[in-house]
């Protein structure tokens, strides 16, 4: 008798219930993902100038400094709220903002270049994440942010935060910007900041831990992030503690905590803006480096944008390149590498660039800081000490260049990086540099920054026709005038001069006016108190060939060439990574190097700055 097995259809069948059977198992038995909050860092800003997006960014600011005098006195202050924009820099600000959007003839467009490179990185970490095992929950938040619900923790903005305060519900007024017939601000909501952040929408979606990712300054680590990233643990902490959960909060830039660690423990709760700290945890910066912006790979992207900009006909030995960065804060440096963190994503770009062009001379690629306040001794001191602090002329009327290295009693870098960027440019002038690219590397995208301020405040020391562009001017970028140039670089100031006891005009253009009137302006502001931000005196005309190497008293400005020992090269500004998807690749593939990465214990150790639990 024949036997009969079992026949194709039927072992088909068996397999499949088989496949099946071991497929529902599976799904039984294994664990879901792992699911994690990712947070891209950035800056931020406004797309538009406004006396709204000026006012809202003031409180975002100090928002974070409980011991500031606009935290204490205005932000939870109603009779306060419609004076902001009359006292301290705001003016300045207001008036430099104004000048820099205008140029641009529409909005800043950092903000559209920073949402393309969320989008990017949120795509390629969600390409990786069943690889990995994990589910990628990414979401952004912002320093300062023109919508509330990307801001860390944006009720710390709503929510009094003195006793007797009252919550911030301000929308305008009459006297900054407010229209009829109720002079408020155009659909202005008062409850704005009563709205989920960031990191409470990371909360709801059950993440089991939050990695910043941080560029917000080419992801070097600073004081800014830390209060993004602090105020999220603060927020984070709280969650826990009311729910049992143990989530938390890691930051990819700094995975040791080296800025926790070493923030000062006296007074309790400190900011610089109770003066110099009484005790301060003096942690070695050897061994605890920043894996994102020390890596080769981030300096390759700004080479890319500087190379751009060589000239062709300018021999890489008569090349120039000028590194230029904003500082830290006075007295943040207890706590703060910044400066540390940029010399060495400035030393890998100098690195990157040599190994391109073997013929450019190395002492030709230097770096640069901003200008600083100087101590007037006439000003009657008042704690804390740099209350004697004002701007100069011959610091070139700034306060951004505090560049004092972590952990020091405030020196500068030293070698290469030791300059402020007109001894930078005159460093550079004096080598006989036939051609100069000046690169931020602090930025990563286009803004009014690198697109007005900065071209302005060279053009001041080595001239506007000296732009390489100048012949071919760009009515896109600029469409009223197709280049970036003002007609003196500090164009907020007030215009009327005291000259001999007679109040007119000041003159702003360098080696006087034809009536006799001299350049620069006087100082009106009297001697005993901080020179004003809207003082003549701090203006610069934005003169043809510049300041450096110009005597006035030698002989007159010649506006067709160089006269003295002007400046005869030209300059132009980098191009930062913008759009280039590149940039997201090497953030994700920083995250996901931080999975593998042990946890710092300092992550469940919040300093409770803003929010008092």
């Amino acid at each position: 008798m024949k036997k009969r097995g079992i026949s194709r259809r039927g072992r088909a069948l068996a397999g499949l219930l088989l496949s099946l059977l071991v497929m529902l198992t599976v799904a039984c038995t294994s664990e879901p993902p792992r699911k994690i909050g990712v947070v891209y860092l950035v800056h931020g800003g406004f797309d538009e100038y406004s006396p709204e997006s000026a006012w809202n960014a003031t409180m975002q600011i100090f928002g974070y400094d409980p011991h500031s005098t606009v935290y204490r006195r205005v932000i939870w202050n109603p009779d306060a709220w419609p004076m902001l924009l009359r006292f301290g820099n705001a003016p300045k600000e207001r008036g430099k903002y104004a000048f820099e959007y205008q140029r641009l003839g529409g909005p800043d467009p950092a903000n559209d270049l920073t949402q393309l490179r969320y989008r990017q990185l949120r795509e390629d970490l969600e390409s990786r994440q069943d690889a990995l095992g994990v589910e990628f929950v990414v979401d952004y938040a912002s320093w300062i942010t023109e919508d509330p619900a990307h801001h860390v923790y944006p009720r710390a903005l709503y929510r009094t935060g003195i006793e007797g305060g009252s919550d911030l519900t301000y929308c305008g007024s009459r006297g900054d910007g407010g229209v009829p017939p109720d002079d408020r601000w155009a659909d202005c909501d008062p409850q704005r900041y009563d709205t989920d952040g960031t990191i409470e929408r990371l909360l709801r979606a059950g993440v089991e831990e939050i990695l910043f990712i941080d560029m917000t300054t080419s992801g070097v680590r600073f004081f800014k992030s830390f209060d993004a990233v602090n105020l999220a643990r603060q927020v984070v902490a709280d969650h826990n503690d009311a729910t049992g959960s143990r989530v938390g909060v890691y930051w990819v830039n700094d995975p040791t905590d080296l800025m926790t660690e070493s923030y000062p423990t006296e007074p309790a709760r400190w900011t610089r803006s109770l003066g110099a700290p009484e005790a301060d945890r003096q942690v070695p910066l050897a061994g605890r480096p920043n894996p994102v912006s020390s890596d080769p790979r981030l300096a390759q992207f700004h080479a890319n944008g500087i190379e751009r900009h060589f000239r062709e006909d300018a021999a890489p030995a008569k090349t120039g390149v000028m590194l230029i960065n904003h500082a830290t804060r006075r007295g943040n440096q207890a706590f703060d590498p910044k400066i540390d963190d940029t010399v060495v994503l400035n030393e890998n770009i100098k690195a990157e660039l040599l190994a391109r062009h073997p013929d450019l001379a190395p002492d030709n690629i230097v770096g640069a800081w901003m200008g600083v306040k100087e101590t007037n001794p006439a000003i009657k001191p008042k704690p804390p000490a740099f209350s004697q602090s004002e701007r100069t002329r011959a610091m070139r009327g700034e306060n951004l260049g505090e560049a004092w290295l972590y952990e020091s009693d405030e020196p500068l870098p030293g070698g290469e990086w030791r300059f402020r960027y007109w001894e930078a440019l005159a460093w550079l002038k004096e080598r006989g540099v036939e051609h100069i690219v000046v690169a931020f590397p602090q930025i990563m995208v286009d803004s009014v920054l690198n697109m007005v301020e900065l071209p302005n405040q060279i053009a001041k020391e080595i001239g506007w026709r000296n732009w390489a562009y100048v012949n071919d001017l760009d009515f896109d970028t600029y469409p009223d005038v197709g280049h970036p140039f003002a007609d003196y670089w500090g164009i907020w100031v007030e215009r009327e001069c005291r000259y001999d006891g007679v109040t007119t005009d000041c003159c702003f253009e360098m080696g006087g006016c034809a009536d006799g009137r001299p350049y620069p302006p006087p100082r009106q502001t009297p001697p005993g108190k901080a020179r004003d931000d809207l003082d003549p005196s701090l203006a610069w005309d934005v003169s043809d060939y510049g300041h450096l190497g110009y005597d006035p008293a030698a002989g007159p400005v010649d506006p067709d060439t160089p006269v003295q020992q002007q400046y005869r090269g030209t300059w132009a500004i980098w191009t930062p990574p913008n759009d280039d998807p590149e940039i997201a690749n090497f953030l994700a593939d920083k995250v996901v190097w931080f999975l593998d990465q042990p946890r710092s214990p300092w992550a469940a150790r919040p300093l409770p700055l803003v929010l008092e639990r």
